[in-house]
């Protein structure tokens, strides 16, 4: 797969002309980097002495608190720490931009003169690289092999190469000539062979060791000859034992894999950089097979299953009279916009579509946040809703009354089973399997009578056996009898419509392993789908009302 790439330059005075990185920690405990734009405002706002900065205005629904260092996500109120990092210095440029350049160079074109860089071990690569490209005639010497040594002695079970052997086309750019370690892949290697896992070896290459004879370099190879490079130095990794560096989404026997290892041990060998191909971590989705006599139920919560059927009853007989019991009215409204219309409160409602039976210039205030807004904006934002007797505030996402969702008809098992989960040692699982099956889409979904698919069912999910595990399964059972754990949208893995998703309350599907962020160990998990829950207005006090 060929993607295109670019390199951005950006100005001495911001973010990454300063070397100053913003990172935000993910749910493995590790920091990861905003993207470079984000970072640019985080650090302006910072320079100025904000005290937080809003991200919203760049597409990102996340507030920037500095007194805390943490990261606010506007809708679920999650929090996590950020940091700013003084250590990434980037090289500077002066003079004129460059102009966009193709990889390999074109013959005969002059090269630039080199730019200072950093002495990081990623520009030594590159510089490396792109010396060995761009030089002209046999002088440099960049990947070019050394000048041979006296012949070593003589190897059991290697022969040195005869006397005068032509090297083929573009092997020499590897300190030496694959074709031997290939037809000695299953052997120890000669002591003239360098490996792949050393720095900076240097080896003969075959021929009479006049050393006058140029050697083409990689700039010299075409599509075709870097392929044949590859695969047969993949060839020598995989005969020799070696591992081929782990690359994501890259399965099955084909020698594409280990043809990227060759690529990356050739070129980090040619710069003098160690080599060290190691083995991708091992996915665990699921535990070892369990018996039926091994299941047991969790104490304290009865049954072992749950159904949802139908959509519930609405609690309001118009929204006139759902609303009613959530606001105060506002005779003299404050000199602001209404957030939903975003026209000013003293003047009528900017909403355009159906007019309810009530005056367009009426304002009211939700009784617990405060907030202000048109009548007319807030009965459009409810008839265009769940029209389950429930409110939630726009601004603050305060909700009044019982939330519930779309979630189609299914099925919730839960159960312990005798196997613990990594960083939960001291305690077995809580397996949950979700299943829902295809269907038809109800009034309530986004398009009435159409049929949606239901994708990956049944889902495995888990918790560890602790108290606080259980309760969030308590917490999982009241989203689940209020649809709040799945809904009917379009897939952010796949793009695919009308398919049942996730609905924002993360579960951990992932049993053995962490690779793909929903797995263990997580530390955090268990706090942050509480808060989750939260947002979606499922407490402890949701259990007392369920009891109820």
């Amino acid at each position: 797969t060929i993607r295109p790439v670019r390199r951005s330059y950006y100005d001495p005075s911001s973010a990454p002309g300063k070397g100053v990185v913003w990172e935000w920690e993910n749910d493995s405990g590790s920091w990861t980097p905003y993207d470079m734009d984000v970072g640019i405002t985080i650090q302006r706002a910072y320079e100025k002495q904000h005290p937080w900065v809003d991200l919203s205005a760049i597409g990102f629904c996340y507030v920037i608190d500095f007194a805390t260092m943490g990261q606010i996500n506007r809708q679920t109120q999650r929090k996590r720490r950020v940091r700013r990092r003084l250590d990434m210095v980037y090289p500077l440029v002066s003079g004129t931009l460059p102009k966009s350049q193709s990889w390999p160079a074109s013959p005969g074109v002059a090269a630039a003169p080199p730019v200072p860089a950093c002495a990081c071990p990623q520009c030594l690569l590159v510089m490396s690289v792109k010396a060995t490209v761009s030089a002209a005639g046999p002088s440099t010497a960049t990947l070019q092999p050394r000048r041979a040594p006296p012949a070593p002695p003589v190897v059991p079970k290697a022969p040195a190469p005869a006397p005068g052997a032509k090297a083929p086309d573009g092997m020499a750019t590897v300190r030496g000539s694959l074709k031997p370690l290939a037809a000695q892949a299953g052997r120890r290697q000669a002591a003239s062979t360098p490996t792949l896992s050393s720095a900076g070896s240097t080896a003969s290459p075959p021929g009479t060791g006049s050393g006058k004879t140029s050697r083409p370099g990689l700039g010299t190879l075409n599509r075709s000859h870097l392929q044949r490079l590859a695969i047969a130095q993949s060839r020598v990794l995989i005969a020799s034992g070696v591992p081929t560096v782990p690359v994501k989404n890259l399965t099955g026997s084909s020698p594409v894999n280990p043809a990227l290892a060759g690529i990356t041990g050739i070129l980090m060998s040619a710069a003098g950089l160690p080599v060290c191909l190691t083995r991708p971590p091992k996915l665990v989705l699921h535990p070892p097979p369990v018996s039926k006599s091994e299941i047991q139920s969790i104490p304290g919560i009865s049954h072992t299953y749950r159904k949802t059927t139908k959509k519930q009853a609405k609690k309001g007989k118009t929204p006139e009279e759902v609303l009613k019991k959530y606001l105060q009215k506002v005779r003299h409204p404050p000199d602001e916009d209404c957030t939903i219309c975003m026209e000013r409160l003293s003047a009528p409602s900017g909403y355009k579509g159906p007019q309810p039976a009530i005056k367009p210039d009426l304002v009211g205030k939700l009784v617990k946040c405060g907030h202000v807004f048109h009548l007319h904006c807030l009965i459009a934002m409810y008839n265009n809703g769940n029209k389950d007797g429930s409110l939630q505030c726009p601004t603050c996402k305060t909700i009044y009354g019982v939330k519930t969702g779309t979630q189609p008809p299914g099925k919730m098992e839960y159960h312990i089973i005798p196997h613990a989960l990594p960083g939960h040692s001291d305690c077995k699982t809580i397996r949950i399997i979700y299943n829902i099956p295809p269907g038809v889409q109800g009034p309530e979904h986004p398009n009435p009578g159409k049929s949606f698919t239901a994708r990956g069912f049944p889902r495995h999910c888990y918790l560890p056996d602790s108290e606080k595990g259980r309760k969030v399964l308590k917490l999982l059972l009241v989203a689940w009898d209020r649809r709040l754990i799945f809904a009917i949208g379009t897939s952010s893995t796949t793009g695919e419509s009308d398919t049942v998703i996730w609905n924002e309350i993360h579960h951990k599907t992932e049993f053995g392993s962490n690779l793909t962020g929903h797995g263990y160990p997580d530390i955090n998990y268990l706090d942050n789908v509480l808060a989750e829950l939260a947002a979606q207005g499922i407490t402890e006090e949701s259990l007392v009302q369920e009891k109820d």
